[in-house]
């Protein structure tokens, strides 16, 4: 390039030239410092989005092969559109940690807006919470109980306190299990709130995180996803419904690097 040529020249002529003195003058090392940092302006500017508030899968994760695109294009199951749509671009560690559109989960919908329409209708399941999946939002106390689904792993609504937030809600029934739950994290002076999927969470492991959604945080209240099992008699069908809602909750899942899995 020009900035490459004019650089390489004055180098040249400031450490090679005999009849230049040992000391490249002021004015020459003004110039060729600015001639080394313009072209990093450029490149900077030239990269940045023309929406800067948004956020693409294909530029804030890793590219999906044309191979893995054109499967989802033709079968568009929702197994396989988790599968291709990476979140890493989603998890923030480092100086980056409690920033970003990511950093407080208020609700689905709007957790998912930064993204560009490009997205939505190449992941429309990723856009929609799968069938029979339904999300609340409850001030502290919930007003729920919870019993595990088997010894240390899973919760359901087992009842309702009579009376409380979640019975007024009219929405939660005995019977559905937890699937995800907010839950804050602080790291020195920065905090997040996140949705972490519950789906195999221990009975501790929960009031944990209902309990962590304080007012010091900013959480006027919990945020929960349930999944009401279908009426469906065939093992299959149950067992086809599961899996896809472990895949959708995986959306969730933080990466290995990030803080939250410390």
């Amino acid at each position: 390039s020009i900035f490459a040529f004019l650089i390489h020249q004055i180098h040249h002529n400031i450490v090679f030239d005999t009849h230049m003195p040992s000391k490249p003058s002021i004015m020459q090392r003004k110039l060729l410092q600015l001639l080394l940092f313009v072209p990093s302006i450029i490149s900077t500017f030239s990269f940045v989005p023309s929406q800067r508030n948004r956020i693409s899968a294909f530029t804030t994760t890793v590219p999906i092969s044309s191979s893995s695109y054109e499967i989802i294009k033709r079968k568009k199951e929702s197994l396989l559109v988790q599968n291709a749509f990476s979140t890493s671009g989603m998890w923030n560690a480092g100086l980056s940690y409690g920033k970003g559109p990511f950093r407080f989960y208020t609700s689905f919908d709007e957790f998912m807006s930064p993204f560009l329409d490009e997205d939505r209708e190449a992941f429309p399941e990723l856009f929609n919470l799968p069938s029979n999946v339904y999300e609340v939002s409850l001030p502290k106390p919930l007003g729920i109980v919870f019993e595990e689904i088997e010894a240390g792993k899973g919760v359901y609504v087992a009842d309702l306190v009579e009376g409380g937030n979640a019975e007024r809600k009219g929405i939660i029934q005995k019977g559905d299990v937890l699937i995800g739950v907010t839950a804050i994290k602080v790291i020195g002076a920065k905090w997040e709130r996140r949705l972490l999927p519950a789906i195999d969470f221990d009975f501790d492991t929960v009031v944990g995180a209902i309990g962590s959604n304080e007012d010091r945080w900013g959480c006027e209240d919990v945020v929960l996803q349930f999944w009401r099992k279908g009426s469906s008699d065939d093992d299959d069908g149950a067992v086809d419904e599961e899996a896809a809602v472990r895949s959708f909750m995986q959306f969730f899942n933080p990466p290995g690097d990030s803080p939250w899995r410390q």
